[in-house]
């Protein structure tokens, strides 16, 4: 049977709007290995112990930093693909949410895990508006504030991923102290992703409604 009229056509425009890109280049690749943490973060109930925890906070830390490298390695060798926009935030939102979520599995936030509710929540919302934007043509970068409540998230989840004390420093303590810095950040870069998004949407109807 021959295709029906218009399908294609529809696939050679399709073909033509979104162009085959090579997945497996270097930054996509440190973008997959994020990914591949996930798992193994899942392990944290079965490696509760002074030498598990140390090996999952520095695998956490492996990954955390492999994130500045993909996209300063996309920039730099223009590698900037569609599917490693998509690649790269998810593996941190599911980075520190997975990390977080076993957090609260093995009792390391104690009566805190309450920030790790509203740190997860807070990055599925930015996460949603972002999409909502984006299919209205519109990019929103990550702020400074954005990059600090990042940093903040890691700092927080590697101490409290160590636990236990290192060098003479209490690990839980200082990891309780970072999260709620890090909740403080979130809340407020959220604040703004959303006051920026529908500030900007308002003026646009009102410019609309003056033409």
């Amino acid at each position: 049977m021959g295709n029906a009229p218009g399908v294609g056509t529809r696939t050679t425009q399709l073909a033509g709007a979104f162009p085959r890109e090579e997945f497996w280049n270097l930054p996509n690749t440190i973008s997959t290995f994020r990914l591949a943490m996930v798992p193994v973060l899942m392990a944290l109930p079965f490696a509760t112990g002074r030498s598990g925890s140390q090996l999952l906070a520095w695998l956490y830390i492996v990954a955390a930093l492999s994130d500045i490298l993909d996209g300063w390695l996309a920039r730099r060798g223009q590698q900037v693909t569609r599917i490693g926009k998509l690649l790269d935030p998810l593996a941190d939102k599911l980075l520190v949410s997975t990390a977080l979520i076993m957090l609260i599995a093995v009792d390391r936030l104690d009566g805190y895990a309450w920030m790790a509710v509203v740190i997860v929540g807070r990055e599925l919302a930015v996460t949603g508006l972002r999409g909502i934007a984006s299919a209205g043509g519109r990019v929103m970068p990550a702020s400074w504030l954005g990059k600090a409540k990042a940093l903040s998230q890691n700092s927080a989840i590697v101490a409290l991923l160590f636990y236990y004390p290192q060098m003479g420093l209490p690990g839980r303590e200082i990891g309780l102290v970072l999260l709620a810095l890090a909740t403080v950040l979130t809340l407020w870069s959220g604040y703004f992703y959303f006051a920026d998004y529908f500030g900007s949407s308002l003026e646009g109807a009102d410019e609309a409604e003056g033409t």
